[in-house]
């Protein structure tokens, strides 16, 4: 017998930059090195007391909820996003497990098999894995280091556009960028979409985590109710990454009636989980005036530690808990695994994403690197010692 055939779609999903390194770090630990987790974001912030005390209080049976989501607790989130100065209606909203299976949905719902997608790069890699799911095809535009990632004039959009082209994703605030794209940008955005009649899926699941400024929303936006979705999580506003609930929203009907097909074929979202979640929504102010003082502290000490670092370009994170840092070296791929499998200061080492995986452009990002500052502040400043110790070492080998 011959042997069995995988999907063609192996050709075009991605490797995770982030996990794709693990392997390497599991070995590393086992010969007992001390590992400095730089390459992903998971929050050591203490989770929503919220969500905890609601864990320790589930029902007995626990049921089937509605495929939308529980209704107490869809219109819980239209009171957040009340506060949020973010105005809808709890039949806007559809709960789904995670902010990647609303992204899913959504790619399915808003587009056909062939379609086009226009994704400012460097963009969350799994964006292409969704996009490969849903059989669309992803046409990245390319942001610069040089000005923090900002998004690309609306002449390079243009030049983009094919008849197929049927949607824009952006991430605001940014992962892996830590960029914050300013109302006045996102209205040239907007304008270009509605001119264009595409949809803008704007992903802001890190909408706390704003520096020197504030994150506007796209929802936020007049006459562009059938244009605009919003992509949102609880994972890193409590604290919460394994607690899989998230949302799309959008004042888009007809959008909305598709994804809840959607939702039933997959029955629904998961009903304790949401109930944590519906709690989480009542977390004082102060927890997230504690979180956002931290994470200052956190973003001002990394951009200062980095900026140490001989050659290396650093743009200043406006906000989530990322940065992209420019390295004098040709190759960040081969610098994050000889970092795991070679380079030991006192059996310690430090383990980075490289950037060229958050790329959808053959080449681009090979001397970047992607920093998550989620470890507390003497930890960091250790793990950015570690990784200037560790390049001047490389680069002497190379």
């Amino acid at each position: 017998m011959g042997k069995l055939k995988i999907s063609s779609r192996n050709e075009i999903m991605q490797a995770s930059p982030i996990r794709k390194l693990a392997p390497l770090a599991v070995k590393a630990k086992a010969e007992g090195v001390h590992v400095y987790h730089l390459n992903i974001g998971q929050p050591d912030i203490k989770t929503s007391q919220k969500m905890i005390d609601a864990y320790h209080n589930i029902p007995e049976v626990i049921e089937y909820g509605p495929s939308e989501g529980l209704h107490s607790y869809r219109k819980k989130l239209v009171q957040y996003y009340k506060k949020m100065k973010i105005d809808v209606n709890e039949s806007n909203i559809f709960i789904t497990t995670g902010g990647s299976e609303a992204i899913i949905f959504t790619l399915l719902s808003a587009l056909s098999p062939g379609d086009e997608v226009i994704i400012p790069e460097p963009f969350y890699t799994n964006y292409n894995g969704f996009a490969v799911m849903a059989g669309v095809n992803v046409v990245p535009v390319t942001t610069n280091i040089e000005n923090g990632f900002d998004l690309p004039d609306m002449k390079e959009f243009k030049a983009k556009l094919t008849p197929r082209t049927k949607a824009i994703v952006i991430c605001n605030p940014g992962n892996p960028t830590g960029a914050v794209f300013k109302k006045e940008r996102l209205q040239e955005l907007v304008d270009f979409a509605r001119k264009h009649d595409l949809y803008v899926i704007s992903d802001e699941v890190y909408r706390e985590f704003t520096y020197d400024c504030k994150a506007t929303s796209i929802l936020q936006f007049d006459d562009f109710e059938e244009n605009a979705v919003m992509i949102d999580s609880t994972s890193k506003r409590y604290s919460a990454c394994g607690s899989r609930v998230g949302c799309i929203v959008t004042r888009n009907k007809e959008l909305l009636g598709l994804v809840l097909k959607f939702g039933q074929a997959r029955l629904c979202p998961p009903s304790v989980d949401q109930q944590a979640a519906e709690a989480a929504v009542d977390t004082p102010d102060s927890y997230f005036e504690e979180v956002h003082k931290e994470y200052t502290k956190r973003r001002n000490v990394a951009y200062k530690e980095l900026k140490k670092i001989p050659g290396a370009e650093v743009p200043m994170p406006m906000g989530a808990f990322y940065m992209v840092v420019g390295l004098p070296i040709d190759d960040a791929d081969d610098f994050a695994k000889w970092l795991l499998t070679d380079f030991r200061h006192n059996k310690e080492t430090t383990m980075v994403a490289p950037a060229s995986g958050f790329y959808a452009t053959p080449g681009l990002g090979k001397n970047q690197i992607r920093i998550a500052y989620v470890l507390k502040e003497a930890d960091l400043i250790k793990a950015i010692n570690i990784l200037k110790i560790g390049l001047e070492e490389y680069k002497k080998k190379k």
